[in-house]
């Protein structure tokens, strides 16, 4: 099974690989964002759980995460593979996946980490603001913040990954098609 992590600061270009690379290699996507929505939309017991917490404006805990994780892990046993976009964002959240894939007898592969210059990041977000309509993508300020937020708290996970030699960096500044291309060879050079 190929279980990949998509990783990058905002901007890199995760979103535009990831739908390629589920295309490529027939993965299913591992969002939580998405996952967090459908859940709460079917109405279960997580779901629920989840939705309180959110309508009181307080962080989902990573247990109930995992467990919707899990939940779709278990929706999905004959897939290929899955790819994780947007999780782990903590080293906790890392040993949590690691754990709940070990109990599934799988594990993750392999973390894709796309390596972008903060001052191209924030040129591609504003770019990417004026189409998408999206005020965190318009504003010079709060994408600061974002990187900010990504280089301080979530670029830990890059190491994490690193010391089980899981980790490959990619260089995210290039055409689409030659970046997949590069992250392609790596897939297939390390499966």
């Amino acid at each position: 099974m190929l279980n990949i992590v998509l990783f990058g600061p905002p901007g890199a270009g995760k979103g535009t690989q990831s739908e390629k690379l589920i295309a490529k290699y027939a993965l299913v996507h591992l969002s939580t964002g998405d996952i967090l929505r459908a859940e709460i939309t079917a109405g279960t017991a997580l779901g629920l759980e989840a939705k309180k917490l959110m309508d009181q404006g307080i962080l989902v805990p990573d247990e109930v995460v995992i467990g919707m994780i899990s939940n779709k892990l278990d929706a999905n046993k004959d897939t290929n593979g899955f790819i994780f976009d947007g999780f782990p964002r903590t080293v906790a959240q890392a040993t949590a996946l690691d754990t709940l894939l070990a109990s599934k007898n799988s594990a993750i592969s392999m973390m894709i980490s796309l390596v972008v210059a903060d001052e191209e990041l924030k040129s591609r977000l504003l770019l990417r603001g004026k189409d998408s309509g999206r005020a965190d993508d318009a504003n010079p300020a709060i994408i600061e913040k974002r990187i900010e937020e990504y280089n301080s708290k979530t670029a830990a996970v890059a190491s994490f990954y690193e010391t089980q030699n899981k980790l490959k960096s990619i260089n995210g500044i290039g055409s689409i098609a030659d970046i997949f291309t590069q992250i392609c060879l790596t897939i297939d050079s390390n499966k």
